[in-house]
């Protein structure tokens, strides 16, 4: 009835997600099916004439009764001691010739039973071949029902699961799409896993609704209200008291539902606490046995166990415990419709003032088999269709986001790069009220290469965020090529800028694919050219399967350094015009370090390049050095200009490379790495 217990069950785990505002979401799922409306047209078509199928069958097996198996039944009962005479036998058959016939489905079974000159059954005057012939007919006309009952519905899953997959596989691609369009300040206040269960967990929830959950809804409550209505048409008190259990039913629904879901949420808390139990224990294994508190850990996680053991039997037992319910319910109804339906008969077919038959009751007992079915459904899939259009809100609400950053409607392509950078005056920040540089002034000529030092928090990395416009000035302008980068597009902008960082991010892909991520339509030649360039080729060799080894998630099975070379190739393979290294030799050794440098300055030749290192080897050579504290830049020149200043850049030398270039004379005061005074150093011995 609900797809089985592990269906069931699924449903039930399900925490209610109530949506705030349900008519503009369901709006907006309606443009994304808009292409598909015909489809959708042709399954409510379906879903109606399977419904009308399914209210038919009953009826059909009650005329079967009244006008084929006993036809003479209530005359003997009738007929019986101390009953009131009644003929009721002929009225109740509505397939005999001079019955009164109602609405199409009774003209069109009548059609059919009389077709090709077949007589119309008799219940006062029925032979034998007459009763074997008709109930024939009948037998197949119920067949051909139930086939076409089965048919049509696989056909409307078949039809609603196709259109809501292309719909849901819209809205993924328009969100996967406007999340590359949010600026980095997006995602560094909003946690990356909360928008990927965006794309996963909320449109499963929309998948499940809209391929199962939507369809049984719609024709569970259409099925109800035209069971209901051909009930109370019948018969109205025969129908009253067939449905005396449907609010019991629904009362126990709600009530085991609402249970088995708060013990589900419990037993995701509780697996939620063994999962970190278990990963802070793999994780800490070697100082779990280096302590010898083995023993220790495995009690508590033990104890945690049990907790999600005792928690998955509470919320199992509420599941198992819906739909022997709901059965017992269906049972009680079914049992007053054959008592008083029994009862009725013995009394000659009176029912309080209407009459009932035989076939009726069989009629009623079929009705309320298929009446308490769709209300358990509709019940418990009523948490679908909330979860759905709640992750439909929050969804829509991520595509609502407006980009801080977009280009102009009049914005125009960058032209192809000289290489000349001039910060004008630049205020940058992050947050409004927040500044992170201020009044920032500088003029880069094309080749040259501009170093950027400076303590943690001076501003260094928002400098070179500003170059390829990851983010945009609050003041003043950034100009390349007396261009502002905010008049040219994106797109054309960053494909002339290469960038290397410190945290290298490779792909799960082959070697040659992650090096030919810095141009897409490199050959495999200029691909091994880079890697040569970058010194990477001899390492990669060396892999299992050379440049088509298939790397781990972000590189792994590759050491760092290995991993910015080839960051470092894929730079390379790019040639862009303006350079960007931010730390890009950092967690590289020094053997490793010396063969690369030559590449980067063969790489930096001709090309405008912005370096952010603390290591002196990478900054010794630059044209000029810009020193930032607190946003501001409080000196600028060549490594050696700054040296003989004494001023912060050679506080900052002294405390961070005074053992790179040997111990300072006695007595020389030095600085902590934020180049404040830190005291004397006594000399190196």
């Amino acid at each position: 009835m609900f797809g089985g217990t592990e269906g069931l069950r699924r449903t039930l785990e399900q925490d209610t997600i109530k949506p705030k505002n349900t008519g503009e979401t369901l709006a907006r799922f309606g443009h994304y099916f808009q292409p598909y409306w015909p489809l959708l047209l042709v399954v409510a078509v379906i879903i109606i004439i399977s419904t009308w199928a399914q209210v038919t069958v009953p009826e059909l097996l009650g005329q079967t009764v009244d006008c084929y198996l006993t036809p003479g039944a209530i005359s003997t009962f009738t007929n019986a001691p101390g009953v009131a005479p009644s003929s009721t036998a002929e009225s109740n058959c509505w397939l005999s010739a001079d019955a009164e016939r109602q609405g199409f489905t009774q003209n069109l079974v009548y059609n059919l039973i009389t077709m090709g000159g077949f007589a119309a059954p008799d219940p006062q005057n029925l032979s034998t071949a007459q009763a074997l012939a008709g109930l024939g007919r009948m037998v197949l006309i119920i067949i051909a029902l139930f086939v076409i009952t089965s048919l049509l519905t696989g056909l409307s899953f078949f039809g609603m699961t196709w259109a809501g997959s292309h719909a849901l596989r819209a809205i993924r691609e328009d969100l996967f799409r406007h999340l590359h369009r949010l600026s980095l300040n997006y995602y560094a206040e909003h946690e990356a896993g909360d928008l990927m269960s965006r794309i996963t967990n909320d449109s499963e929830t929309i998948q499940q609704a809209f391929s199962f959950a939507l369809v049984n809804v719609v024709s569970g409550a259409l099925l109800v209200v035209w069971i209901g209505y051909n009930m109370v048409r019948a018969s109205l008190p025969f129908a009253l008291l067939s449905l005396v259990a449907v609010p019991l039913m629904i009362l126990v629904t709600v009530w085991l539902s609402s249970q088995a879901r708060k013990a589900y949420r419990r037993t995701r808390l509780e697996l939620g606490s063994v999962n970190a139990e278990l990963q802070e224990s793999i994780a800490a294994v070697r100082e779990v046995q280096a302590f010898n508190r083995a023993d220790e850990n495995i009690e508590n996680f033990r104890l945690t166990n049990a907790a999600n053991r005792d928690a998955n039997i509470r919320a199992v037992s509420y599941t198992s415990a819906l739909a022997p319910s709901l059965e017992a319910m269906g049972y009680l109804a079914l049992a007053i419709v054959a008592l008083v339906g029994g009862l009725a008969l013995l009394n000659g077919g009176d029912l309080m003032g209407t009459t009932v038959s035989l076939g009726l009751v069989i009629t009623f007992l079929t009705y309320v088999q298929r009446f308490n079915q769709p209300i358990a459904q509709i019940a418990i899939l009523w948490t679908n269709l909330q979860n759905a259009i709640a992750g439909g809100e929050r969804i829509f609400n991520l595509l609502d986001v407006q980009p801080e950053l977009s280009d102009k409607p009049d914005a125009i392509n960058m032209p192809d790069i000289q290489g000349e950078v001039v910060f004008d005056n630049v205020c940058g920040a992050y947050r409004p009220d927040q500044p992170v540089l201020q009044n920032i002034s500088f003029t880069a000529k094309p080749g040259q290469t501009i170093a950027i030092v400076g303590p943690t928090g001076a501003g260094k990395t928002t400098i070179i965020n500003l170059i390829p416009r990851f983010y945009d000035v609050c003041d003043g302008a950034v100009r390349i090529d007396n261009i502002d980068v905010r008049d040219v597009t994106m797109e054309s902008l960053r494909k002339q800028i290469g960038i290397v960082l410190q945290d290298t991010f490779l792909f799960s892909t082959t070697v040659m694919e992650n090096i030919r991520f810095g141009r897409p339509d490199a050959s495999d030649e200029e691909v091994f050219a880079a890697a040569k360039y970058a010194h990477a080729h001899e390492f990669i060799e060396r892999l299992s399967d050379g440049y088509q080894t298939v790397l781990g998630e972000r590189g792994s099975g590759l050491s760092q350094g290995q991993r910015q070379l080839l960051s470092i190739a894929r730079a390379a393979l790019a040639n862009p015009r303006i350079l960007i290294l931010d730390e890009a030799t950092s967690s590289v050794d020094t053997r490793t370090e010396r063969l690369i440098q030559q590449a980067l300055e063969e790489l930096l030749q001709g090309r405008t390049s912005f370096v952010i290192a603390h290591r002196l080897s990478t900054i010794r050579n630059a044209d000029m050095l810009l020193v930032l504290d607190q946003g501001q830049i409080v000196e600028r020149g060549r490594h050696e200009e700054l040296l003989a200043r004494k001023g912060f850049y050679y506080n900052i030398y002294m405390s961070q490379f005074w053992r790179a270039e040997g111990a300072p004379e006695a007595g020389e005061t030095t600085v902590s790495g934020n180049g404040r005074k830190a005291g004397a150093l006594a000399p190196a011995t």
